[in-house]
């Protein structure tokens, strides 16, 4: 079974590399700091909108220093269309105290260490690690990614730790960061969660859901 995966992810990257290329993070950023405070308010949000939330915000403040300093009630309305945004303020404002007092004011490498920062997960770390300095510890597993490998067939699992568990099994390990990247816009190019372009889609060859409804309306 596993085996057969393997053939479904290489055919994935081979295809998608080809139509992409070299995928790189789509949240804008000029050091680690700003993109792990950039990853934290991606959480429930578009990429789009964290986007125009830190073009602006980040010209303003964008050290720890100053986000530690800075009255909750200020960052909760500089963040506020990103949702969930008062749990984001009081995350960001912690974490950048913690990386203050611990880490020297500079954002930790290490997995171990980033995990220990407010509002940081797997999946927050796998990205700034990935991004920052080419490390992977895992695949990066968002909404995206999350979706299409279960409609592909390539996991049956529900959460994203089980699922990056999976997706660590059968994707190379030099392909850990590059494949996340990929799955992520042909989610939203084609594999689109309300309105899908399942015809048009160029890896449906190998994805389970497309075939499977092929046969039912058959």
């Amino acid at each position: 079974m596993i085996s057969d995966k393997k053939k479904k992810v290489k055919i994935i990257l081979s295809v998608l590399e080809k139509k992409f290329g070299n995928p790189k993070c789509a949240l804008n950023y000029k050091t680690p700091f700003e993109l792990l405070v950039a990853v934290i308010l991606s959480a429930q949000c578009t990429d789009k909108r964290v986007n125009i939330v830190t073009n602006d915000m980040f010209k303003e403040i964008n050290t720890p220093e100053e986000f530690a300093n800075l009255d909750l009630k200020i960052i909760e309305e500089k963040i506020k269309s990103t949702g969930f945004y008062r749990n984001k303020s009081k995350n960001i404002k912690k974490t950048s105290q913690q990386i203050l007092k611990d880490y020297n004011g500079q954002v930790p490498k290490e997995m171990e260490e980033l995990l220990k920062l407010s509002g940081v997960g797997r999946k927050t770390a796998n990205v700034v690690r990935g991004e920052i300095w080419g490390l992977a510890d895992g695949v990066t597993v968002d909404t995206h990614v999350k979706r299409l490998s279960k409609l592909i067939g390539i996991t049956e699992e529900e959460t994203p730790e089980k699922i990056e568990k999976d997706l660590m099994e059968i994707v190379p390990q030099n392909k850990w960061i590059e494949f996340s990247h990929l799955l992520i816009l042909q989610g939203r190019d084609k594999c689109i969660a309300r309105r899908p372009k399942c015809l048009e889609c160029e890896i449906k060859k190998v994805c389970k859901n497309f075939n499977e409804n092929i046969k039912n309306n058959s």
